[in-house]
Formats: structure tokens, sequence, C-alpha cells
């Protein structure tokens, strides 16, 4: 069932026609209720630490359990193989740096793809300054790997490969579940790391089926509390912690578990899987009508590819001689909220977007002139319809004021 949501009268001005619309969900997502309310009912009733021994302790531990059997569940996974962590972020930096180094006496040579998100980009950098060897794979210009690329890439030595699910700055899916039955069969010892970040809520994803070794996820992504995620970790993975401490989730990640985040984070992972079918369906469909409203104004290039080639929640488009970030703001007056490329590089203007969008050849003009729409199961086409009015408004009047 689509979670629509009626905008309440004090959301729109009648006299200026505005509107709350959020649509930068690729960057964070509104919380559901039921786990906003789960979360502080364990913060001010069960707050126990899992390591305890009394009865507030149990009650804590319970949740924990509760979490991972949701998690393992909906991945058809054992209880066992779920790491809870912070968020995305150390899930990528756990699974990449504890592998590598768990595994490097079996060879040095990492494979990635040049358009992942920085959390992998830079720990593979570091890794390079640790004497590994990482090979970068392109892409082509809808933001897809090539599998020929990624076979030839294979070698004896290579013990790990991540790729990420779906991308999060234009939405290109890649193919994982091939990729990693590739890698199986090119070299059965090369682990299989799948970044599922922005994949993760979107799709059914079954890691022992797709030969997915270790899996991340960050529950802000899919209507959970910011600061908490998980790490699959397959059982027969040797893996190192790359946090010390008092030896909590079996040594692999120590640190006193954030319990009210977590078990959030699995009522979120309820409610996001309940109408998954139906949801990600209507979400195609309000992209559909987006990307084709979109089409209709003069010098908007889509990046990407659209339909079910990609995934159902980010748009991106490029607004010849427009930048993106005196566009954002324009479309902020509105009450309409965008981003500019990934949140995640927004501080740093220099590189923000940049690797994917050089990535696919996007031309140099147009790398200013990026911007991303993201949208989640609260989305609805009276908003999609409000922001296609005010681009037709904003762009034009931008425009004009352009250098020539």
């Amino acid at each position: 069932m689509q979670r629509q949501t009626v905008c309440p009268d004090h959301e729109i001005e009648k006299a200026g026609e505005t509107m709350e619309c959020y649509l930068d969900n690729s960057a964070t997502t509104r919380c559901f209720d039921s786990a906003a309310m789960l979360m502080a009912k364990i913060m001010c009733e069960d707050y126990g630490n899992p390591s305890s021994m009394h009865k507030k302790g149990m009650q804590a531990e319970q949740y924990l359990r509760y979490a991972r059997d949701v998690i393992a569940k909906n991945l058809k996974v054992s209880e066992k193989e779920i790491f809870f962590t912070s968020g995305g972020t150390e899930s990528d930096n756990l699974a990449l740096r504890g592998a590598a180094y768990a595994n490097c006496r079996m060879g040095r040579h990492l494979i990635t793809t040049m358009i992942e998100h920085p959390a992998i980009l830079q720990t593979m950098q570091y890794l390079e300054s640790q004497d590994f060897e990482v090979t970068y794979l392109p892409v082509d210009e809808n933001g897809c790997i090539r599998l020929s690329d990624l076979e030839q890439a294979i070698r004896p030595d290579t013990i790990l490969v991540s790729i990420m699910h779906v991308n999060n700055e234009i939405g290109s899916l890649q193919p994982v579940a091939q990729a990693g039955a590739l890698i199986k069969k090119k070299n059965p010892r090369t682990l299989f790391h799948v970044d599922a970040v922005q994949g993760y809520g979107k799709f059914r994803i079954y890691p022992k089926k797709m030969n997915i070794d270790m899996l991340s996820v960050s529950a802000h992504k899919i209507h959970g509390p910011k600061g908490v995620g998980f790490l699959y970790v397959g059982d027969k993975v040797k893996i190192r912690p790359i946090i010390f401490g008092g030896g909590q989730q079996r040594g692999l990640r120590s640190g006193t578990e954030n319990v009210p985040a977590i078990a959030g984070m699995a009522k979120a992972v309820e409610e996001i899987y309940k109408n998954l079918e139906s949801e990600i369906a209507n979400m195609y469909a309000l992209r559909e009508y987006f990307t084709d409203g979109l089409k209709q104004i003069p010098g908007v290039r889509i990046n990407g590819l659209c339909g079910k080639d990609s995934a159902p929640h980010v748009v991106s488009a490029s607004f010849e001689n427009v930048r993106s970030e005196v566009l954002l703001h324009a479309l902020e007056e509105k009450g309409i909220y965008v981003s500019a490329g990934s949140a995640c590089a927004s501080n740093h203007p220099d590189t923000a977007g940049s690797a994917t969008l050089r990535a696919i050849g996007l031309p140099k003009e147009l790398l200013d002139s990026t911007i991303r729409f993201s949208f989640s199961v609260f989305t609805t086409r009276q908003e999609l319809e409000y922001t296609l009015q005010a681009l037709n408004e904003i762009i034009p009047m931008l425009r004009r004021f352009v250098r020539k």
C-alpha cells in the first residue's frame, strides 16, 4: 500500500502556491513513525545495556535478537552473519579493510569501480597506500560496468571485488548477480562485497543466491534512524575487526550496541518490505512521469538509463547554462529540496559529483549544472507536478542572467 501523504494546510501558502516537497531521499529519508516510536520507548523505558546480566540488560538484548531475526530473514541468511555498525561508511570500511588485512597472504589485488561512494573509493585509496593494488573498472555512458572488463581484471591474486548495487548520483544499476557468478567462476577464493546502501529497500536482495560475501546497508536510507547500519558477512569469510574494545558482536565490532537505533532500523526493514512490489511499481511510475516532464524543458539532459533498467528513486538531470547551486537554492525558496550530486561530497565543491559524472563522460559544461531528485514511499505525484511547474518558471529566468 502506497504511503501517500496529503500536505497539511500550513504547508501551502495560497498566495504563492508554495508547498514543501522533499526530493532528497538519496541523502536521507524521513523516519517511519513506527520506528521513531519504538526508539523512544527503548530510550525512555528499556534503556539497559545489552551486555548487562540483569533484567534491564536482558530486555535490551532481546531487541538486538529481534533486529537480527528481522534482517536475517529478509536476506535469507543466518542471524550470526549480521553485524551492526554505525552506518554505511563503517560497514564499507569494515568490509574492505577487514577482508583485505585478513586475506593479504593470498594476494594484494583489489577491484572496484570508478563510480563508487567515497566510503569505498577513499578506503581503496588508503589500502593502496598500504601496498595493495587496486583496479578501478570503467563504466559506460549510462554508469554501468561491463562484465567483460570485470572478468579480464580478476587475477589469481585478486582477494576482493567491491561493486555498488545502485549508484547514489544517477541511479544506475550494476549487474551484481551476474558479477557474483562470474567472480566465483573465475576465482572462487575472491570475496565479493556489495555496497547496497541505495539498493536495499528498493529491491529484494539474497546474498547467498547472488554470491555476495559481504553486504553494506545504512538505516537512514530506508526510513530508519541515522547513525546505524549493518554488514552482512558470510560465515566462511575471513575478516578482521577495525574497531577494538569490549569484544561485542563476537569480537568483530566492539562497542556498546546502539539498541534504540538498531531496533528502529529493524522496524524500518519490516515496514519498507511489507508492500515492496506495489510501492516500487508506484515509484517507477512517478519516476517516468517526472522524467517525461523534465524532457519537455529545453536544454535538459537525463543522466543514466530510464525505466526498470535504473533504480526507481533517483533522477539525475543536467540543465544547460544553469549552475546547480543556483538552481538548488531557487528551488529551495519554493519549498523544494533537492541535491547537487552526492550529499556526502557536498562540502567538497571541487569533487562533488565528479567521480560518477566524469566517469560517464558528461560534458564539462554540464558537470556544474546537474541536480539529483530522489523519491521515497512518501513522494506524491502532486509534489512532482509542483516541482515541474517550478522548474518551468525558474529555468528560463536563470538562463537570462547567464554571461554570454
